[in-house]
């Protein structure tokens, strides 16, 4: 049996894309719309904007003001939103793009997501030697203010949250490289996010060496991290850097089929 090929770009059904696009568009606006408005924003005629519109009426996903005459999405895409959410298995999703950096870095690479101030390890694919560092274990927890995917979250928090977090935390060094400063972690937080990455430099275990990328859902914010971890003697700085490429490309990957990517108009 012949495998059935993808359609080409050109091959997609355009009335089809043009639908997507009218409900993206629309999803960015914070008020109703006229039928004209919808029609400009779209690059659409009007004739065509309505064909589109009536057809979602039909489907209950957009309404009409009887007063204005405007039209509004309905919250029956966020039952479609909840249903994705509720059956979303993030795992089977990285699991190849972990196996790919993996064989890339020829070290471990790790996906892990937040859990009442910590890091915790839910995928973890091993490297060609075999070998973990002792937090990088499914269902291991690890502190925030000293790992790679956890100084990814803590860009997030508000400067109060964060205090927060020191006071109920605590700062615990853990090697002579960890940060238990509030005032450094601050400067480092800063240093990754005009990075757009995180390394742990010894920070959470002596001899190991991380560097992570950030997982983004629909919302824009951060739902979990990627991270390779391996030995120093290996993780050197040109070898970090000459495969750095493959694993953001794989978390920008990731994070446009969790629906992160910007949406194009």
């Amino acid at each position: 049996m012949k495998e059935s090929k993808s359609p080409l770009p050109a091959q997609v059904n355009q009335s089809s894309d043009k639908l997507l696009l009218l409900l993206e568009i629309m999803t960015q606006q914070s008020e109703s719309l006229r039928l004209q408005d919808i029609a400009r924003l779209c690059g659409m005629n009007v004739s065509t904007a309505l064909r589109f519109i009536k057809a979602l009426r039909n489907r209950q996903y957009v309404e009409q003001d009887a007063d204005t005459g405007r039209y509004y999405l309905t919250f029956k895409l966020c039952a479609l939103a909840q249903n994705v959410s509720t059956f979303f298995d993030m795992r089977s999703l990285v699991r190849p793009f972990l196996r790919s950096v993996a064989q890339t870095f020829s070290e471990s690479c790790n996906l892990a997501i937040e859990r009442d101030m910590t890091v915790v390890y839910i995928e973890v694919e091993k490297g060609p030697a075999k070998t973990l560092m002792s937090t990088q274990r499914i269902g291991n927890v690890a502190p925030l203010h000293c790992t790679g995917v956890g100084k990814l979250f803590l860009t997030e928090y508000s400067p109060a949250a964060l205090e927060q977090m020191a006071a109920v935390k605590g700062l615990a060094r853990y090697t002579d490289r960890t940060i238990t400063d509030l005032t450094a972690l601050k400067a480092e937080l800063d240093n990754v996010k005009r990075a757009g990455y995180a390394f742990d430099n010894e920070e959470c275990e002596d001899g190991a060496r991380c560097i992570a990328a950030p997982l983004r859902d629909y919302t824009g914010r951060i739902k979990a991290g990627v991270s390779v971890s391996g030995p120093v003697v290996r993780m050197t700085d040109k070898h970090v850097f000459l495969h750095l490429p493959h694993l953001l490309d794989a978390a920008e990957r990731i994070s446009s089929r969790m629906g992160g990517a910007t949406l194009k108009k």
